[in-house]
């Protein structure tokens, strides 16, 4: 009996197989280390959901991080000081920081539930919509009726959030037109409206690019772009930061800013819809983590978007205009290039954007449709998003500040903050939430904190746009 245990379980570690976590509590119950979890005798090895991930080309750790800067990197950092303007200089500070922490603890909190549930459920990789769906499964059983709307509910919100999103873009490609042509011809100045007609039909015809690698140079162009505008920006912003004193700016404007500031900061931060793609895409344990994808990724972005944010406003004060860009004279050449960049950019990106809710708004009718009209049926849902994205944006006219803190505070504020917070305290259910229920009273005011969001901001934002 001896002999067989020594074989099953060698008394010496190598590299391969030692974990400083093992014990030896007696000759029958004896710990071992089974992928990255321990497992009892005789039990079933602990599922690692990385280890059953067969990817043809899986993202590596600076893969993964180009990606996630992407996808949070967009033309929101260019309202950012429009956000601080509605704060003040010292709130807007502050409050980047701690709502660009509070955007990665929801994202940490919804990556681990869909690490425990794919454990559980034996499965690889699962989305956030089929993370919701999971989890109300496993849930308690009152709750597990509700797991179908669960996944619609995420899923719905998430295609949403991007067409609302590309009508976001598509107003401020109209905005820098309308600041870049006016110039020129004065009679322009008010031809907002037209210039979304004008733009609409290289829309249509360029959104009907159905292949992702297709895109790949409409990406980097447009990604071209967005650095030349970036910099050019970047430079009116310093150049004349030296001119203005501290105290000619206001460190705290009063609570009525606060619930913009904060909508603005979330549309502009929140890349709740690409975290879990590109979490699965990985095969090794290093999103999460203190020095993981995630933190190193969301650090950036925070220490990024809150310079921006701070010397933006300190630069043009109370004259701050929506997006930053408006704010650079438009009788200069390199300002003027800015706004052709930023033009041109975001066209492009809108195409980038468009992609992921039309695959998954197709997958979900294509079935019911006959293949061989597939490819008519495809034009014609492209054609009428297009133009259904172009109507939103018709709707919000030359509001660009007040659209923005509409999407931020309805969509965001749910997506990224109260739906990770509820998923958490139901994947916990059962384990428990902690001493003294900590996890579930940080998550109920989380939640909180996602109702005012909402109920505040698009309060604020209808009446900004009316």
């Amino acid at each position: 009996m001896a002999l067989e245990k020594k074989e099953k379980y060698p008394s010496t570690f190598t590299i391969d197989n030692f974990s400083s976590t093992a014990t030896l509590a007696n000759n029958d119950q004896i710990k071992v280390p089974i992928g990255h979890g321990l497992q009892e005798k005789g039990e079933e090895p602990v599922y690692d959901p990385y280890e059953h991930r067969n990817l043809e080309h899986p993202n590596s750790f600076s893969g993964a991080l180009i990606h996630l800067l992407k996808s949070s990197l967009g033309t929101g950092i260019l309202a950012i000081p429009r956000a601080f303007k509605s704060a003040g200089l010292l709130v807007g500070l502050f409050g980047t920081v701690i709502i660009g922490i509070l955007c990665t603890h929801t994202i940490h909190i919804l990556v681990r539930a869909s690490h425990k549930v794919c454990a559980r459920s034996k499965i690889p990789s699962l989305g956030f919509a089929n993370t919701a769906e999971e989890v109300f499964k496993q849930g308690p059983k009152p709750l597990r009726s509700w797991s179908r709307f669960a996944k619609n509910f995420v899923e719905i919100a998430l295609i949403l959030t991007y067409y609302c999103g590309n009508a976001v873009y598509i107003v401020f490609i109209t905005v820098s037109m309308t600041k870049l042509f006016s110039y020129y011809f004065p009679e322009t100045a008010s031809w907002d409206q037209y210039f979304k007609l004008m733009i609409l039909v290289p829309l249509i015809l360029c959104c009907q690019v159905r292949e992702l690698k297709h895109l790949v140079p409409f990406s980097f162009l447009a990604n071209s772009m967005m650095v030349i505008a970036f910099g050019i920006t970047l430079y009116y912003i310093f150049s004349g930061i030296t001119e203005v004193k501290v105290s000619d700016r206001k460190i705290f404007t009063g609570f009525e800013g606060i619930p913009s500031f904060f909508s603005t900061v979330l549309f502009a931060m929140e890349g709740i819809g690409t975290i879990m793609p590109v979490e699965n895409s990985m095969v090794e344990r290093r999103f999460l983590g203190c020095s993981g994808v995630l933190n190193s990724a969301m650090t950036a972005v925070i220490c990024l978007y809150t310079a921006i944010g701070f010397f933006g406003y300190y630069r043009y004060g109370e004259a701050t205009d929506a997006t930053i860009t408006k704010n650079l004279p438009s009788d200069e050449i390199p300002a003027q290039v800015v706004q052709a960049s930023i033009s041109i950019a975001v066209f492009f990106t809108f195409m980038l954007q468009f992609y992921v809710p039309l695959e998954i708004t197709w997958n979900r009718i294509k079935h019911r449709i006959p293949e061989n009209r597939h490819n008519v049926s495809q034009i014609l849902l492209r054609t009428g998003l297009v133009i259904f994205v172009t109507g939103i944006a018709a709707a919000g006219g030359e509001h660009l500040g007040g659209l923005i803190d509409l999407v931020g505070a309805i969509f965001f504020s749910t997506l990224g903050l109260f739906v990770p917070a509820l998923i958490e305290i139901i994947v916990d259910w059962e384990e428990g939430w902690g001493k003294y229920n900590w996890r579930l009273i940080k998550d109920v005011l989380i939640m909180i904190l996602a109702l005012f969001g909402l109920v505040s901001g698009s309060y604020y934002a209808v009446l900004e746009m009316k």
